[in-house]
């Protein structure tokens, strides 16, 4: 019977109700979602034409959403909306199951269709996410049509296989995909077609420079402090149609000024600086990086002190600091030069490995093909460190990799010192920080070798400045990374690896709650009361919010189905529904 029970719901094999609960946000604050502390209940519309009715099997709870929360249509991605008036709904890590298809998409999609999200919706070259301007998966059922079906990369729906993985597991495809994304290349690494550069030269030097190849690409190129022989360079190189303008030495706090002359303040596309001494100098032209915009620094000496750098800009903005200490600039850019996958046989730390995302940056580096050898994870929180030992340690042993945990409050050392002391005196391959902080970004950055990468994952504002010694970019061949959200094909990429068996992002569920508990559980997310992800069901209004080692005293149908670890998995999600969805249809 329990079989039928859950077959029943996979196949829509049941009467559809006339309502669905949902939690509207009107407002900042939990206190603003749904009404009084509860949920809302509405009607089930009819799809037009051009519309799904689907239903929500699991939301996943993320602290992208925290922003939300706490600015409520101030938001960027809500353009100062009215949400009393206009509410939105959270919910943008999503699972969904078609149930009645439009006349127009029945060439396209069937009932019992099983689909996942990609939340990181434009339309128009504007971003209209799901779960921010499109309200998002806090709801039992809802209509999908053009908004997302039809957008500027085409339909942001993917199906899936009904059989390939549980529906907790094609809501985390979403939070997996923006992990993987930080490993695949966001920088632009190439000088920009039809752009504009700008050559900043140092007085009194006379080194003869080249540039191979890229200086025929840029629309114009702003020189500043140019010798003879670099002016001559770019003219011999450029393209016949770009234009040059020439300036002799400008000022540093007049930079900004260059900016607006020529660029309408928008910034450069690309920058090339050419053995400075100065710091400040540096500073300051770092401030005209356009979006996706290159820094190129190409020198053989240390500058005079560390640099300010715009941390915020390195993960949304995609900006790039490349350089070397040769003397052909374009040597700086491409693929061979600037790494975004983790040193294979390497050494990582994760900083704030115990949080829901660092457990799967952890876990990711720990499943991947020739990954790090050694992996150090650090966390305040020891209890989640313990989390992260119970459910990656065995992993860890299967793979012959070195896990060690740190908690730098109850430690005698610093990271810096325990990494050289377990690593025979080097410092990190790699290291990833997933901890919005300024001041932990800046003390992360001195972990790392020559030739390391640093990944900004957690993201801090725009505008949260960092000092490091960016003299490690062009001396040492350091990089500096950050994502944002991801992409189509990084969620494909997520759903492929996990059918094949290469990654698992069912790990990561460590408790789980009914409709009823969705308030409940942004608010545990928040506070980081579970060390990995809150999965929301709600066609299960009425179950509690329960952690996964909780699920033996509480739920002890459920818990059998656990796998090692107190796991989630296929069995215990198949019992959760035949075991309390069926109380729902009573």
């Amino acid at each position: 019977m329990m079989t039928e029970l859950f077959q029943k719901f996979q196949n829509l094999s049941y009467p559809l109700p006339d309502k669905t609960f949902l939690w509207n946000m009107y407002g900042a604050g939990l206190e603003n979602i749904g009404l009084n502390g509860k949920p809302e209940v509405a009607s089930i519309p009819e799809p037009a034409a051009n519309q799904l009715l689907v239903r929500v099997d699991a939301v996943g709870m993320c602290f992208s959403d925290v922003k939300l929360i706490n600015q409520g249509g101030e938001h960027p991605k809500l353009y100062n909306r009215n949400l009393k008036e206009d509410p939105t709904r959270l919910g943008h890590e999503a699972s969904l199951t078609v149930v009645k298809v439009g006349k127009q998409l029945a060439d396209q999609f069937v009932p019992g269709q099983r689909l996942v999200l990609q939340p990181d919706i434009y339309q128009n070259n504007r971003s209209t996410a799901y779960g921010y301007t499109i309200p998002g998966g806090l709801i039992q059922y809802h209509l999908m049509g053009d908004e997302v079906l039809n957008a500027d990369a085409g339909s942001y729906a993917i199906p899936i296989n009904a059989d390939d993985m549980s529906y907790a597991e094609a809501a985390l495809t979403e939070p997996w995909a923006c992990v993987v994304a930080s490993y695949t290349q966001r920088r632009r690494l190439v000088p920009k077609p039809g752009g504009t550069m700008l050559i900043i030269g140092m007085p009194g030097d006379q080194q003869a420079y080249d540039f191979s190849s890229g200086l025929e690409v840029p629309a114009k190129i702003v020189l500043v402090g140019a010798s003879p022989a670099l002016k001559a360079l770019v003219l011999a190189k450029k393209s016949p149609e770009a234009e040059v303008l020439e300036y002799q030495d400008i000022e540093p706090q007049r930079f900004e000024q260059l900016n607006q002359d020529v660029c309408g303040g928008e910034g450069f596309d690309d920058i090339v600086v050419l053995s400075p001494g100065s710091s400040t100098l540096v500073s300051e032209a770092v401030k005209l990086i356009a979006f996706r915009g290159t820094f190129n620094i190409v020198g053989n000496r240390p500058l005079d002190g560390p640099v300010q750098i715009d941390a915020g800009r390195i993960h949304y903005h995609y900006t790039a600091f490349l350089g070397n200490k040769g003397t052909d600039i374009a040597a700086s850019y491409g693929e061979n030069r600037n790494r975004c996958e983790l040193q294979p046989q390497g050494t990582l730390v994760v900083v704030g490995a115990g949080g829901p995302m660092g457990q799967m940056h952890v876990q990711l580096a720990m499943e991947m093909k020739n990954g790090p050898k050694r992996i150090i994870a650090s966390d305040v929180d020891q209890a989640r460190l313990e989390a992260l030992k119970e459910f990656a340690g065995h992993i860890a042993e299967d793979k012959e990799i070195e896990l060690i945990l740190f908690n730098p409050m109850k430690s005698t050392q610093n990271l810096r010192s325990l990494l050289k002391e377990i690593n025979a005196g080097q410092l990190a391959d790699d290291v990833v920080v997933c901890v919005p902080s300024g001041p932990l970004m800046e003390e992360s950055y001195q972990l790392l070798a020559p030739n390391g990468m640093f990944v900004l994952f957690a993201g801090v504002p725009i505008g949260t400045t960092i000092n490091v010694k960016i003299d490690d970019v062009f001396l040492n061949n350091l990089q500096l990374t950050g994502t944002s959200g991801s992409t189509l094909d990084d969620q494909r990429l997520v759903i492929e690896k996990t059918v094949n068996g290469e990654l698992s992002p069912i790990l990561s569920v460590a408790a789980i709650g009914g409709m009823d508990a969705a308030v409940e559980g942004l608010d545990a997310m928040m506070t980081g009361k579970y060390a990995g992800k809150v999965i929301i069901f709600p066609q299960i209004p009425r179950f509690p919010l329960i952690g996964l080692h909780e699920l033996a005293d509480q739920r002890p149908e459920i818990a059998e189905k656990l796998g090692p670890n107190h796991s989630w998995t296929f069995e215990a999600e198949k019992a959760l529904i035949n075991h309390h969805w069926t109380k729902e249809l009573q």
